[in-house]
């Protein structure tokens, strides 16, 4: 199937389901907190709903990871999520001698499990409103001084409720554009080690091709372990493991932490995503993948070493071709304004609420103005280099250290330092060629929109090219070094004025102008668009009550919906796909290339388990991982995607197509037994109940 042939038919199920936009929430749409959850609405739908026991017990097991969402699955810290948001760690881990992506990777004793650097999981303790005492912080302040004032009461919040910063984050999360605040309590551990994860080929099998469609058979699973003073952590209650087929129609849960989503925007700020933002991202990141194939080309250790990162422009591509069709559909669009029009005509008596439309009119004007500049010298400077990012953090750091903590950067307040340190100094495996395409790019990019005429390249360039700058930069930088960054980060402000390294020469020179977009930002847009946004959500209650839930924010959410299938084109696409559906998709040819394991095993490889399978469920990207679960508490599966219709998911939901694709436990734990045999995993999952005396 063409992507163009993708994108109508995507355009076109939103065309149908845009008649209901923007009211209330319709059917198995939403992306709940769990403490403002539609019981009864759910109730009125299904005939049954949670109580506060079942919430409990699903928030105390759901787990934030990197980029990802996860859940415990034993009380011995064992931690389920996808084999892409483990995808990092193989890689990091592995050698030219030892592919663990390729491979896959079973630690057979606990002595095996291997920590993964940098990654951390999370779970929600606890969860308060503060919204009256951050909007009396803001009071009358606009513009930079309200996003200062806000961010400063942030920080008192965050510092005094997590004052153990090794086992505790707290994390104020902005809902509603300003509409609401709420303290996020985390559990944390630091200490996350690779327990289970098949090959690669297993885990993606199809593909590109494959990726957001659906029927699939891909083993998109692994799993992680979460340790505490050396050994396992102790999990209470962690989710039942079940490893059954899913029913027709049975009721599913997706506890998990969606990255974020524009369904609130207006329609000047949706114009912006698609008139400028959408289509400078889709053609940098159509570049950047030609580049970095260009550059594995017949190398088979820059093929490894450069996987993940194509891997993740190529998923981030397809989806935001997704979003660019959903805006550019005449229908969608045409019911999108119609959504703002009937909230402006309910909201036309309030004399308070002022004009917040064109408030946030104005404001994207102004930005569309220097968003170019914003873009390349702040928001993504040295997009993709991580030894840029090293320098950028310890230039800041080392300057934000010396104000007192509420008046620093995000990022670099007392509560966030710790997290920040750890980021730092890290040790992973960096790849020069890599870092040196990726600065080359940004630099090049920068040039080319910016113009070589630009005061600000000419500052970052001087007389060499952006590939000779990106080449010396790289050959010539120490940060690379942990220890040389750590000498960096404990020796402050006095030990980066003095460093001669390249790259901190680089950021040192030209971090002002950084910051003084920054700070344009937030007086000029930001500021402004909270102010207006607040007033919005104020107007989103009046008007439609309860059943108005926020965007997504990469922080814990709970949708509900039902296994099911869909109509496409008047066929009926079933719910579920089987494991000997692999062999016969399999061609030999990749991506339809079997993997080893499944080649190997074919004779012992029950056809009739339930593989993958969709259901209803509202989810977005950051959702990758969570636990999809039953009514009875118990875990069935692990959502990875969701179907081409899902693609617009961002500004939309259509329950009629709209699914989320999910692999299931009795395809995990068949996996587990037959193809890559884990029996401690397997013992760990499913405890034998214990004996009482007679």
């Amino acid at each position: 199937m063409s992507q163009r042939l993708k994108l109508s038919m995507l355009a076109t199920g939103f065309a149908i389901a845009a008649a209901t936009i923007a009211t209330a929430a319709r059917a198995d749409e939403g992306m709940w907190t769990f403490d403002q959850f539609p019981a009864e609405r759910m109730r009125a739908a299904y005939g049954w709903a949670p109580d506060q026991a079942w919430f409990d017990h699903v928030r105390g097991a759901a787990v934030r990871i990197n980029g990802c969402s996860a859940s415990f699955v034993s009380t011995g810290g064992l931690i389920l999520t996808n084999h892409h948001c483990a995808i990092a760690c193989l890689q990091q881990l592995s050698s030219a001698d030892n592919d663990l992506v390729a491979h896959g990777f079973n630690a057979l004793a606990a002595s095996d499990e291997r920590r993964c650097p940098g990654q951390q999981a999370e779970v929600v303790s606890a969860i308060t409103d503060v919204t009256a005492r951050i909007n009396a912080a803001i009071g009358t302040a606009t513009g930079a001084a309200l996003v200062r004032a806000r961010d400063a009461e942030m920080e008192k919040l965050e510092g005094p409720e997590c004052a153990d910063h090794a086992k505790y984050r707290c994390q104020v999360v902005t809902l509603y554009g300003g509409g609401q605040y709420k303290l996020y309590r985390y559990r944390r551990y630091t200490d996350v080690r690779l327990v289970w994860a098949p090959e690669f080929q297993a885990a993606f099998f199809g593909g590109d091709p494959d990726n957001f469609n659906f029927p699939r058979y891909a083993l998109d699973a692994s799993f992680l372990r979460a340790y505490e003073d050396g050994r396992p952590a102790v999990i209470a209650s962690p989710l039942t493991w079940s490893a059954r087929a899913p029913v027709a129609d049975e009721i599913t849960f997706v506890a998990g932490n969606p990255g974020s989503t524009s369904r609130q925007l207006t329609d000047a700020q949706r114009d912006f995503q698609r008139q400028m933002r959408l289509p400078l991202s889709l053609i940098l990141m159509s570049e950047l993948r030609g580049r970095i194939i260009a550059a594995m080309a017949g190398n088979a250790e820059r093929t490894r070493e450069g996987a993940d990162l194509l891997f993740g422009i190529e998923n981030s591509f397809k989806a935001q071709m997704g979003q660019f069709g959903a805006l550019n559909d005449s229908e969608f669009a045409a019911m999108l304004r119609a959504s703002e029009a009937d909230l402006r005509a309910r909201a036309a008596n309030d004399a308070a609420l002022g004009d917040p439309w064109a408030d946030i009119g104005r404001a994207d004007a102004a930005y569309r103005q220097f968003y170019l500049d914003y873009r390349f010298l702040e928001a993504g400077a040295g997009q993709g280099s991580d030894l840029y990012g090293y320098a950028r953090t310890l230039v800041r750091a080392a300057a934000e250290r010396e104000k007192p903590s509420a008046e620093r950067l995000p990022g670099y307040a007392d509560a966030d330092l710790p997290r920040t340190e750890r980021r730092v100094l890290e040790e992973v495996p960096i790849y020069p060629w890599l870092e040196e395409l990726n600065l080359g790019f940004w630099l090049s990019k920068t040039r080319e929109y910016l113009t070589a005429d630009s005061a600000d390249v000419r500052a970052l360039l001087g007389n060499e090219s952006p590939e000779g700058l990106a080449a010396r930069l790289i050959s010539g930088t120490r940060l690379g070094d942990p220890a040389y960054r750590r000498q960096l980060w404990e020796g402050g402000a006095a030990a980066i004025a003095a460093s001669d390294d390249p790259l901190i020469v680089l950021v040192r020179n030209n971090d002002a102008r950084g910051r003084a977009l920054r700070a344009r930002f937030e007086a000029e847009y930001e500021g402004p668009v909270v102010a207006a946004q607040s007033r919005l959500a104020a107007a989103r209650f009046a008007a439609y009550g309860a059943s108005n839930y926020p965007d997504a924010t990469f922080t814990l959410r709970l949708s509900y919906g039902r296994v099911a299938g869909w109509n496409e084109r008047g066929r009926d696409v079933p719910f579920a796909t089987h494991m000997g559906g692999t062999f016969d998709r399999a061609t030999g040819n990749v991506p339809f290339d079997l993997a080893s394991g499944f080649a190997a095993n074919r004779a012992r490889i029950n056809p009739d388990v339930v593989y993958d399978f969709t259901t209803t469920n509202d989810i977005i990207g950051g959702n990758s991982g969570s636990p999809v679960i039953d009514r009875s508490g118990a875990v069935i599966g692990a959502a990875f995607d969701g179907n081409i219709h899902s693609l617009g998911g961002n500004f939309g939901y259509d329950g009629r197509v709209n699914r989320t694709v999910v692999v299931s436990t009795m395809a995990i734990q068949h996996a587990l037994e037959v193809i890559y045999p884990a029996p401690r995993i397997v013992a760990e999952l499913n405890p034998q109940p214990r004996r009482g005396r007679r």
